[in-house]
């Protein structure tokens, strides 16, 4: 059974209980206060929010996949980003959060996100190349798959002066970037075996996304890539279609695999990477004083974000770990094998580097960007 499947705890539902009566945000500020269970107090609270976003200039719909407490194992900042905002504009933007899907996931939210009748959410990197092609280069192997580089390469002159105008001119204003961790191999249950190199990778159906890139990816390293629904993925796992996948420690976590996964291997290849972005329009209605509190609001939750990471990571190995799950971390001469194999230096990959950078001094540029360090500092798991 799928974490996900259990039946909830009196606390969640509870929580469930106050977001159907007094809306999501009085049972966030409820449950991160702990009056959960005081009808006063929530009544009162209730009417504060009513009272702060009436007297706000704008109100912004914020909307993920994510259950609010998910952040604990997957970093998605969502109150955190509520609390900066109305904090720094001194409460004239008010940020109302639609959180666990309701206003719709993936593509979806992003078409929702771009007509504007969402004014923000947090979007996969990777869900969210249709819409913008160029930010599928992240998913090139061996290049800006590690958190550091990852963390360089998003806050970099070069990566907002290429990338993010591509961004814009869809209609989408990004708020920031940040990653969950890098990319790993996660075999199923009774697979027998780990993935410690790309020799190990031959004939494994490899549960992948839609992603051309990340289709070449484990081509390259010898497994047969299989294109499965995210929807559908528990269910390939468990009967055999698929052997492996390859999300984040914490998106395995949060999505409930630990039941169903024998080893996680930490290939540190692609980043598992999000965005909060706008509707760029509702940000262009914003006075220039505005744009800069939010802003700033926006660095310190992208702050924030990276800095959740390690806690997470911990988190969610306690969670697998408890199922059996069992973890690897390559050595140096198995990543050499693993760069050789698929790394962004072959030649297989200049075509994805001229139509996705513009030419390869163009991505050349983006990859000495991802190995300057930047102003955040971020780590990957080490063993």
């Amino acid at each position: 059974m799928h974490q996900r499947d259990l039946p909830p705890s009196p606390e969640r539902r509870r929580f469930l209980a106050v977001a159907r009566r007094y809306g999501v945000t009085t049972a966030l500020v409820a449950g991160s206060g702990g009056f959960l269970w005081n009808d006063d107090a929530l009544a009162q609270t209730a009417a504060e929010e009513e009272a702060k976003q009436k007297a706000a200039k704008h109100t912004m719909i914020f909307a993920t996949e994510y259950k609010i407490e998910d952040y604990v194992k997957y970093p998605v900042m969502q109150a955190a980003f509520k609390s900066n905002v109305e904090s720094l504009t001194k409460n004239q933007i008010y940020v109302k959060l639609h959180p666990a899907g309701q206003l719709g996931i993936g593509t979806a939210l992003a078409q929702k996100i771009q007509g504007g009748t969402v004014q923000g959410g947090a979007l996969s990197l990777s869900n969210f190349s249709p819409f913008t092609k160029a930010v599928d280069l992240i998913n090139i192997p061996y290049w800006c798959g590690e958190n550091q580089k990852f963390a360089n390469l998003v806050t970099s002159a070069a990566w907002n002066n290429e990338i993010t105008p591509k961004v814009i001119d869809k209609g989408y204003r990004p708020i920031f970037y940040f990653t969950v961790d890098p990319r790993t191999v996660a075999t199923r249950r009774g697979f027998g075996k780990v993935i410690k190199t790309p020799a190990d990778m031959k004939g494994v159906k490899m549960r992948v996304p839609s992603s051309k890139l990340l289709q070449k990816f484990y081509r390259l390293a010898g497994a047969n890539p299989t294109v499965v629904a995210w929807g559908e993925t528990p269910t390939a796992i468990k009967q055999g279609v698929a052997d492996a996948l390859d999300p984040s420690l914490g998106a395995l976590a949060t999505f409930g695999f630990q039941d169903l996964l024998e080893t996680v291997t930490f290939v540190r290849s692609v980043s598992d990477a999000q965005m909060f972005a706008a509707n760029s329009a509702w940000f262009g209605t914003l006075s220039k004083d505005l744009q800069v509190a939010f802003d700033d609001a926006s660095h310190k939750t992208q702050i924030e974000s990276f800095a959740q990471i390690a806690p997470a990571r911990t988190e969610s190995m306690r969670i697998m770990t408890a199922s059996g799950t069992k973890f690897y971390n390559p050595t140096a001469a198995e990543f050499k094998l693993w760069d050789e194999a698929c790394c962004e230096s072959r030649k297989e990959w200049d075509e994805d580097k001229i139509e996705l950078a513009g030419s390869i001094a163009n991505f050349e540029k983006l990859k000495m960007a991802a190995n300057t360090k930047g102003p955040i500092t971020v780590g990957d798991y080490q063993g």
